[in-house]
């Protein structure tokens, strides 16, 4: 069995779409076929080569989609034959299976326990979250990524009140993601930031208080908006190094915490003065929005996917997978929301 996919073959270069022949299923692998794939910043910083030496070249990209189980290998109990599921590069229970080896020719093809840029991929049970047959698998498969850590963010590392106060910096898939959770909350404030005029247009549509471009006279904005004391949170979503510094800035003294969401290239270093920590600032790390996907996933769907409108809003390009790199040039361009890759 043969299937198409988008392959890194070399670092600062288009991805190439060839076909791999898949191999047999091993202890833990399910075989799923692809219905849509998200494209994260982290995938473009993999093909850009910023995340350090690539010694798996060439090899498959994605970590994020929906699709059907087409087959189970040895062990699998988590997933069945026909069963939609929800691929994410979150670790949930199950069997952390090895990624698989394709060949194209007598070319090797690496792979990690999960990739979503095929139309048929070898996954790793735990990497998979079965769903029931009625959601639309378009939008589910923004809970592959976006959702999780956006809006992981917001239940699981904040304290966020009806009286708190919220920047997000960066209306990408997390960060318009983190607005939606924002918004259940009922955060009183909740401050949109982005370099691209329609996103923040689209982000006060679906909730924000206040939208701001991302400038020097942005931290003034801020601080105008909550009487010179700064936000209680605030979330990087973007990836740049000038971001990450100046959403720490924007959290007010003693209380205000900065979570950065973002990814940098490798050995990128932000500068920080150290007198805001002894003032009470606090800046921290996450991984995934701190979720657990057997539990944290199937509680966002229930909590979000009734809302179909406001989801869909957040997909802003499509493509198949032929147009990848179209699609993949627009997020590097700032110019994307959620982009998705559409299978067959």
């Amino acid at each position: 069995m043969k299937s198409r996919a988008a392959i890194l073959v070399k670092c600062n270069a288009p991805l190439e779409v060839m076909d791999l022949e898949i191999p047999e299923l091993q202890e833990g692998q399910v075989l799923v076929e692809l219905k849509y794939s998200g494209i994260c910043r982290t995938q473009l910083n993999e093909i850009k080569g910023l995340k350090g030496p690539d010694r798996f070249l060439p090899h498959t990209l994605g970590h994020e989609g929906t699709g059907v189980v087409v087959e189970c290998g040895p062990g699998v109990t988590k997933v069945k034959k026909d069963q939609p599921v929800i691929l994410t590069w979150i670790k949930g229970e199950g069997i952390d299976a090895k990624g698989a080896i394709y060949k194209c020719g007598n070319l090797k093809i690496n792979s990690g326990p999960i990739s979503t840029f095929l139309e048929y991929a070898v996954i790793a049970e735990n990497r998979l979250i079965p769903i029931s047959n009625d959601l639309s698998l378009r939008t589910a498969s923004l809970f592959g990524c976006a959702i999780p850590t956006g809006a992981g963010i917001i239940y699981n590392e904040l304290n966020l009140t009806p009286d708190s106060t919220i920047a997000l910096f960066g209306m990408g898939g997390i960060g318009l993601s983190a607005l939606l959770a924002a918004t259940s909350k009922k955060a009183k404030t909740i401050i949109a930031i982005d370099l691209e005029p329609t996103k923040l247009t689209l982000a006060a549509e679906l909730g924000a208080t206040h939208t701001f471009l991302y400038n020097d006279t942005l931290l003034s904005s801020i601080q105008e908006v909550t009487q010179g004391e700064g936000v209680d949170f605030a979330v990087e979503a973007v990836g740049k190094k000038d971001v990450m510094e100046c959403a720490f800035k924007a959290v007010k003294d003693q209380t205000g915490l900065c979570i950065l969401a973002g990814n940098v290239p490798k050995e990128t270093k932000i500068e920080c003065d150290p007198f805001d920590f002894i003032k009470g600032k606090r800046l921290i790390g996450t991984w995934g929005g701190r979720v657990k996907p057997d539990h944290d996933i199937p509680y966002f769907l229930k909590s979000f996917h009734s809302e179909s409108i406001r989801l869909e809003r957040l997909i802003s390009h499509e493509a198949p997978l032929e147009d990848i790199n179209s699609l993949i040039s627009l997020l590097d361009k700032g110019q994307a929301a959620r982009t998705l890759v559409v299978f067959p």
